[in-house]
C-alpha cells in the first residue's frame, strides 16, 4: 500500500506537467487555432525558468520566466499563422525544431549548474494521514492549482460570455467577425495565454519535477499533451483526467522497475507513447464523435472581409 500511495503521488506530480500543457493547447484550439510547437515552446521555458531559478533562486520567477518565454513564442508563431496566413502545421513544426535548437544552446553552460534545496510542502492534516498524506498531501502548489485550473477553465468556457465568444470563433470565425468581434485579436490571446501555460509547464518540469537542465529534457510530452486534446475531446476536465492517465503509465514503467519486474528498460520506455497511440487509434475509430466535439474551424485560416 505504501508503494502504491508513492505511485499515485508521482503520477500526480508527472500528470500536472501535461495537464496544464494540455489545457494551454486547449484555449488555442478553441479559438480555432493548432499549434504543434508544444515541444518547443516547453524546451524553451524549462531554460529560461531554470536559468531564472540559479540566477534569482526564486521560483517564482522562474515560472514567471517560463510564462513569458512561453508567451513570447507563441506570439510569435501567432503573428505568422493569424496575421500572414502561413501553413499552421508547418509553422507549429517550425517553432518545435527552432525551440529544441535554441533551448540547447542557450542550455550549454547551465547543465552542469544545481539548484538550491526546494521547499517542502504539506497540507496541515492531510500530510499526517497514513498512506493519503504521502499520496495527497506533499505536492507543490501547483499540483493543486492544475486542478483548480481545470475547474476555472471549465467555468470560462461554458459559464461566461468571453468564454462563449471563444468558443464562437472557433466554431465560426466568419459569423463572429460579422457580429462585430475582432477574430484575430481574439485568436492571438488564445495563443498567448495557451504558449504561457505550456511556458509553465516547462518551467515546471525543469524547477520542481525534475530540478535540473538536460537537453531535451521535455522528451515528447509536449507532442503527448497535444494529442490529450483531441483524447480529451476539447474538454478541461477530461484534460486533467487524461493527464494523470498517461502521467501514471509513465510512472509505471519507474514503479515496474524498481519492484525487480524483469522487463527490459527499452520495453517499458516506450509505454507513455504506445499508449498514446493505442488511444488515438480508438478514438479515430469513431470519426463522427470527433467530428461533433472538434472546433470546426480548427486549423483553418480566417481572412477578414473575404
Amino acid at each position: 500500500m505504501e508503494s502504491f500511495a508513492l505511485l499515485m503521488a508521482a503520477t500526480l506530480n508527472a500528470g500536472t506537467v501535461l495537464a496544464l500543457a494540455g489545457m494551454g493547447l486547449l484555449i488555442n484550439e478553441r479559438a480555432g487555432v493548432l499549434n504543434l510547437g508544444a515541444e518547443g515552446m516547453m524546451l524553451v521555458a524549462a531554460i529560461a525558468g531554470y536559468a531564472t531559478a540559479v540566477h534569482t533562486g526564486s521560483d517564482t520567477l522562474a515560472f514567471a520566466a517560463g510564462m513569458g518565454a512561453g508567451a513570447a513564442m507563441a506570439l510569435a508563431f501567432g503573428l505568422l499563422v493569424i496575421w500572414l496566413n502561413t501553413n499552421q502545421y508547418a509553422t507549429g513544426l517550425a517553432l518545435s525544431l527552432f525551440g529544441a535548437g535554441i533551448s540547447a544552446f542557450a542550455g550549454i553552460k547551465y547543465t552542469q549548474e544545481k539548484l538550491a534545496d526546494r521547499a517542502k510542502f504539506e497540507i496541515p492534516g492531510l500530510a499526517d494521514v497514513p498512506l493519503l498524506g504521502a499520496a495527497f498531501g506533499r505536492h507543490h502548489p501547483l499540483v493543486y492549482g492544475a486542478v483548480l485550473l481545470a475547474i476555472g477553465l471549465a467555468w470560462f468556457l461554458y459559464r461566461s460570455r468571453a468564454g462563449l465568444v471563444l468558443r464562437a470563433v472557433g466554431e465560426s470565425p466568419e459569423s463572429a467577425h460579422a457580429l462585430g468581434y475582432p477574430v484575430r485579436r481574439i485568436r492571438l490571446a488564445a495563443v498567448m495565454v495557451g504558449g504561457a501555460m505550456c511556458g509553465l509547464a516547462g518551467a515546471y518540469v525543469s524547477v520542481i519535477y525534475t530540478p535540473l537542465w538536460v537537453e531535451g529534457m521535455i522528451a515528447g510530452k509536449g507532442w503527448i499533451a497535444l494529442a490529450l486534446t483531441t483524447f480529451a475531446t476539447w474538454r478541461p476536465a477530461r484534460i486533467l483526467l487524461g493527464a494523470y492517465l498517461f502521467g501514471g503509465v509513465t510512472m509505471l514503467q519507474f514503479h515496474l522497475q524498481g519492484e525487480g519486474v524483469q522487463i527490459a528498460s527499452q520495453w517499458l520506455s516506450m509505454l507513455p507513447y504506445v499508449s498514446t497511440i493505442v488511444v488515438l487509434v480508438l478514438i479515430s475509430r469513431n470519426p463522427t464523435w470527433i467530428r461533433v466535439n472538434m472546433p470546426a474551424s480548427l486549423g483553418k485560416p480566417f481572412f477578414p472581409g473575404s
